[in-house]
């Protein structure tokens, strides 16, 4: 006769395995399958507790790491970001052509959250994820791609991680605004400023193109001038306006001879343009601005703001195309860096 708890034992399934083991079902399933990706302190709890419990792997549970879901995850980190947004949206129009889902996630901008919602794609079985932004060229979401997602491709939208199953489109903006400066200089402007409204490797690396311009102008680095906003926990695109109108206050304010200003993004700018207006002067002939993204805000303020064209739709393509062809099992270039443009309106 066999006992309940017998009984018990022999219908455990992988999931209840995976709950004692405080595991998803997948990381269970690739120790079954011995797939690599699994620190060994987790690969040595999930063996013992299948050994206790005389687990018998089925067929669906090996299946666990090798079916395809046809599912595509996007993590965005404020969906209020609009040229992120668009392009998840280039993304999702490419993959749902090849009969792929998309599920698009805000995770917030704390690390531990980004981190938390890479879990949630491997729950979600995904089969391959895109991240957009250098704000995700962060530590603690190396790990949970380690931990949640080492047999997958993740694509990361101007950014990298250095994992072998990361592909990081990369968008050149140091050399971009290094170009942006310039273009200030050859048009005669002799007093030029970075506003900058927000600490991520893609802003740094902008400002990086800024300081290389000035210091080949002969300029020494204590006498670049940066101003960054106060305020860096950002909730909506209308704080990043008004933040750039503030300031810009400040900037003019302080630093009256400034003729021109450089901006992280175009919601800065837009606000520093207005602000700019409000003070009287005159655009561009007493003070140019420019802008980074290229967003449609760009084309609907008086006057038309001049920016660096960063790729957005290519960008996206090429996003979308490095998860396909590794999923495809093709070779995939771990960084590819794409070439900025600048689109010269009415501010410059």
């Amino acid at each position: 006769m066999i006992k309940s708890s017998e009984k018990q034992e022999r219908n455990m399934t992988i999931y209840d395995i995976a709950k004692q083991a405080g595991v998803s079902a997948s990381t269970v399933s690739r120790v079954i399958n011995n797939k690599p990706g699994i620190n060994a302190q987790t690969r040595k709890r999930v063996q013992k507790l299948l050994n206790e419990n005389h687990y018998i792997p089925n067929e669906a549970a090996r299946g666990l790491v090798m079916q395809s879901s046809k599912i595509i995850g996007i993590l965005i980190e404020d969906l209020r970001i609009e040229h992120h947004t668009e392009s998840a949206y280039v993304i999702e129009q490419e993959m749902t052509a090849l009969g792929y889902t998309c599920i698009t996630l805000s995770t917030g901008r704390k690390d531990e959250k980004k981190a938390d919602y890479i879990r949630i794609l491997e729950q979600r079985r995904v089969d391959g994820a895109i991240l957009m932004g250098s704000m995700f060229e962060t530590e603690a979401v190396k790990k949970s791609i380690e931990e949640h997602l080492p047999d997958i491709p993740v694509a990361i939208v101007n950014g990298y991680l250095d994992l072998p199953n990361v592909y990081g489109v990369l968008i050149d903006e140091e050399r971009g605004v290094k170009d942006c400066a310039e273009l200030m200089l050859k048009k005669g402007k002799k007093h030029l400023v970075m506003a900058v409204d927000s600490d991520t490797p893609s802003n740094r690396n902008k400002q990086k193109g800024y300081i290389r311009a000035m210091t080949e102008q002969g300029i020494a680095k204590k006498d670049i001038l940066l101003y960054t906003a106060v305020n860096k926990e950002f909730t909506n695109p209308r704080d990043v306006r008004a933040a750039g109108a503030k300031l810009t206050e400040h900037i003019l304010t302080e630093r009256p001879e400034t003729d021109g200003i450089i901006y992280t993004t175009d919601l800065l700018a837009i606000g520093g343009l207005e602000a700019a207006k409000k003070m009287g002067k005159r655009i561009p002939e007493e003070l140019a601005i420019m802008g980074v993204d290229n967003t449609m805000y760009g084309e609907i303020v008086t006057p038309k703001l001049s920016s660096l064209d960063n790729k957005l739709v290519e960008v996206s393509q090429n996003a979308s195309r490095a998860i396909l062809d590794a999923l495809d099992k093709k070779e995939v270039s771990h960084k590819v860096m794409l070439l900025t443009d600048i689109k010269e309106r009415e501010t410059t």
